[in-house]
């Protein structure tokens, strides 16, 4: 019976932590330990939009990159200024871990002095993308 309870316990637990992770994946929010970090056209390998920049960073076997891809260059396309760069995480591993990128696809938002003002984690949505670029000008 003991062994039913746990086995009860640890599913409710793995659930809950999966509904959690979920819920966060690709929503665009502020992150206390990109506060003052800058990017610049040197480390993006190409310039700045006016505006604002979705900077994102990819790997090859990432079936979320590629929906991040299309979402972001819809978002360039539509608001004025604002440059979409993406990034292969795997070529970068400096930046990568000066960044603190964990998981791809991750998005920065920069703003047009290349301050990270919004990150996600996970591919987001296109509404959320463009409230973060409201915010960032």
């Amino acid at each position: 019976m003991t062994g039913i309870v746990m086995c009860v316990a640890v599913l409710a637990a793995a659930s809950a932590f999966g509904v959690l992770q979920r819920r966060r994946s690709g929503r665009v929010r502020v992150r206390g330990r990109d506060d003052g970090k800058r990017l610049g056209a040197a480390e993006l390998g190409q310039g700045l939009g006016e505006r604002a920049t979705l900077v994102q960073f990819s790997s090859a076997f990432c079936a979320p990159c590629r929906a991040t891809r299309r979402v972001l260059g819809e978002v360039a396309g539509i608001v004025p200024g604002v440059t979409h760069i993406e990034i292969d995480a795997e070529e970068h591993l400096d930046l990568v871990r000066r960044l603190d990128i964990l998981k791809t696809p991750t998005v920065l938002v920069l703003d047009a002095d290349g301050r990270i003002v919004r990150r996600a984690t996970g591919q987001p949505r296109k509404e959320e993308v463009i409230a973060a670029l409201g915010e960032a000008v």
